[in-house]
């Protein structure tokens, strides 16, 4: 355990913004090259100027800008030990700093800028059809881990959150992460909400969730959006914010829990059912054309269970699902295919 500490580090976040940081190289720059000058001025007996042999104050300021730059004309040379040793071990010492602020500043400020806006436009045209999860706690990790366990590419979800370690956890696992709030519209653009096909909402909080649901909404009309709550009161307000379906896992836990006590294979089934690695699974799919007039029981590809006409929804036991309407959308349960 005591090797595993050299791997552990305290991080806060960095208090210097774009400028200050600038300022603060600036300034490092110029008091180096003050650092040169004031041994060159002091121990200007050592220079010898070749042009007029007198060496100004002008000279100084000329020789030491041309040696912290590079290594000199030959016009003003050092002619003393004392003066040589300054440029050897002072000087040298002091251009190779410079040049290396000038290449991070150059890194920092100009080149990653351009390759990070490059490389963030490059994804984001990739990304049309993609899900995005706002949230990466325990819930959203679930989530993510579901949809990869489908048939849903790991870069075609967009994890976004607040947190850059738990983006970086979504990235380790082959999605694409984002850091960020997701109830404010420019981090929903940025992960192209507009061309997603679903919206997958747990940040942890019912009133964050609705405002998530309700820019995502405002954003991209026809993406279907899922919102989890942790009061089912919130329930309601959640759909009215533009939510396709809410899952409260309180009371789901609670009844699940409930039915155990008494029904444990029907708590295994219904679980086996929800997860795409389960031996069956429930999926919904438009009624095709063929199926139009015939019975909910009736049809091949599984077992038909509930019908939804409209927003009405209607069990197969029901008269209305003796025969199959245009428009319809059917749930069924349907068997996992062999060799998967």
């Amino acid at each position: 355990m005591a090797a595993d500490r050299n791997w552990l580090r305290l991080q806060r976040p960095d208090a210097l913004g774009p400028g200050a940081s600038l300022g603060l190289r600036a300034l490092l720059v110029f008091g180096l090259i003050g650092v040169a000058l004031a041994g060159h001025w002091f121990d200007r007996t050592g220079l010898k100027d070749n042009a007029d042999n007198v060496v100004s104050f002008s000279d100084v300021v000329y020789f030491t800008a041309i040696t912290v730059a590079s290594v000199g004309y030959g016009d003003i040379v050092p002619v003393t030990d004392q003066a040589r040793m300054f440029d050897t071990f002072v000087v040298t010492p002091i251009r190779l700093f410079i040049w290396l602020i000038f290449l991070g500043t150059a890194y920092d400020f100009v080149f990653k800028r351009l390759w990070d806006r490059w490389h963030m436009q490059r994804i984001q045209g990739e990304l049309h059809g993609h899900c995005v999860v706002c949230g990466y706690g325990a819930t959203g990790a679930a989530t993510v881990a579901e949809l990869c366990r489908g048939e849903t590419e790991p870069l075609q979800i967009v994890v976004i959150d607040p947190d850059p370690d738990r983006v970086a956890l979504a990235v380790a696992c082959g999605a694409t992460g984002l850091v960020g709030d997701a109830s404010h519209n420019e981090v929903l653009s940025a992960a192209r909400v507009e061309t997603a096909c679903a919206v997958l909402v747990s940040t942890g909080r019912d009133d964050t969730a609705a405002l998530v649901v309700l820019s995502a909404r405002q954003l991209s009309p026809q993406a279907h959006i899922s919102a989890l709550v942790k009061s089912g009161e919130n329930a309601g307000l959640m759909r009215q914010a533009g939510a396709n379906a809410v899952v409260n896992p309180v009371d789901l836990g609670g009844q699940l829990l409930a039915r155990a006590t008494s029904s444990a294979r029907v708590v295994d089934y219904v679980s086996d059912l929800v997860t795409s690695s389960g031996e069956v699974c429930l999926q919904e799919r438009p009624v095709t054309a063929g199926e139009i007039g015939t019975p909910l029981t009736g049809i091949k590809t599984g077992l038909g269970v509930r019908i939804d006409r409209g927003g009405s929804i209607m069990g197969f036991w029901e008269t209305a699902a003796v025969k199959l309407a245009a428009g319809d959308v059917i749930v069924e349960i349907v068997g996992r295919p062999a060799g998967t």
